[in-house]
């Protein structure tokens, strides 16, 4: 029995997000691992209330709890709020975005025995959100990169390389054309990567051609750093390989705290219907118990998740079965229990 109670912070989210976190949060508790959960709303169901879907006191309950799962928010195209995962990450200095891609048995994909980690720097890049109008006609975006980010991104990657058993780095970036920013994370990753000279092999890819590699030979892959343009593409080229958003889980990592969350949308047509997939939402819940360190618990959730949709008779329709939402988390509970 373990008596160890975690507090956590849970955030529903929008559209299917509340009903995928309370599958979530069904097969976390199966795990007999305590959690105190500080529910916190966001998103667009606070606008009206509190004139912001990113009100203060989320941030502060994530700052005091050091680690939260959330559930997917609606962002707006074009106009409307900022995004609130920009937000988070921002505000609470959530510097590397982990993005795990491993196929499942269950699940319909052109691949197999894919395995790869993309590891995206998290806080500068396009991403920064400097951008103005120039004339009436035309905008600028500034691109960031800075020594610092790039080095402590690149020592993440290698260090959850050594800390998970994984072989081979691989820096993609464009440094051929945008030979000073590109040029500087590439020197940067190259620099760190001095340092663990025989314990981890690096090499590094132009973004294109990775994207191509990738699509070709993804097994000759494992470890992937990117900066943060780069790595919101090919983190979700990498989902495709795999079956889609849908069993794609994240986590966003800081100094001093952690956010996991699915990297799907919040689906708002489908809310209420107990029809939405949430694996993504559960797998991410196994990586945040890998982050506070309770492996076992990690590794149950992950084997009970490929087990019931290897199995395929309690899985969404997404999956190929006819299961709901509460069902599938049900079923994922249950095998969790069987595993002990």
């Amino acid at each position: 029995m373990n008596w160890l109670s975690y507090a956590v912070t849970l955030i529903p989210g929008d559209g299917i997000g509340p009903e995928l976190a309370a599958a979530a949060r069904q097969v976390l508790e199966a795990t007999s691992i305590g959690f105190e959960w500080d529910v916190q709303v966001a998103g667009e169901a606070t606008i009206a209330s509190e004139g912001t879907p990113l009100p203060d006191r989320v941030i502060e309950s994530i700052r005091a709890n050091g680690v939260a799962i959330k559930g997917p928010i609606t962002t707006p195209i074009g106009s409307g709020f900022r995004s609130v995962n920009v937000g988070l990450r921002q505000a609470l200095e959530l510097y590397a975005n982990v993005r795990p891609a491993r196929t499942m048995q269950g699940v319909e994909t052109r691949y197999e025995d894919v395995d790869l980690i993309i590891v995206r720097e998290n806080t500068e890049d396009l991403y920064a959100g400097i951008e103005h109008r120039v004339g009436p006609d035309a905008a600028e975006s500034i691109k960031i990169i800075t020594r610092a980010a790039s080095q402590r991104i690149a020592r993440y990657a290698f260090e959850y390389a050594v800390n998970n058993g994984r072989r081979k780095v691989t820096a993609v970036h464009k440094a051929n054309i945008m030979k000073l920013s590109d040029g500087l994370f590439l020197e940067s990753c190259q620099q760190v990567a001095a340092g663990y000279a025989g314990r981890v092999e690096f090499e590094d890819r132009i973004v294109d051609n990775m994207c191509m590699q990738l699509v070709q030979k993804p097994e000759l892959y494992d470890v992937l750093v990117l900066p943060n343009l780069y790595g919101d593409i090919v983190s979700d080229l990498a989902a495709g390989l795999v079956g889609g958003l849908g069993v794609a889980p994240g986590a966003n990592i800081g100094e001093k705290a952690a956010v996991f969350e699915p990297v799907h949308g919040s689906a708002p047509k489908y809310a209420g219907l107990n029809k939405a997939n949430p694996t993504a939402l559960i797998l991410s819940g196994a990586l945040m118990l890998r982050h506070l360190g309770e492996t076992d618990a990690a590794d149950a959730v992950e084997t009970a998740v490929r087990g019931v949709i290897a199995e395929g008779t309690t899985v969404t329709y997404d999956l190929g079965g006819s299961a709901g939402t509460r069902e599938f988390g049900e079923a994922v509970a249950a095998r969790i229990g069987t595993l002990g």
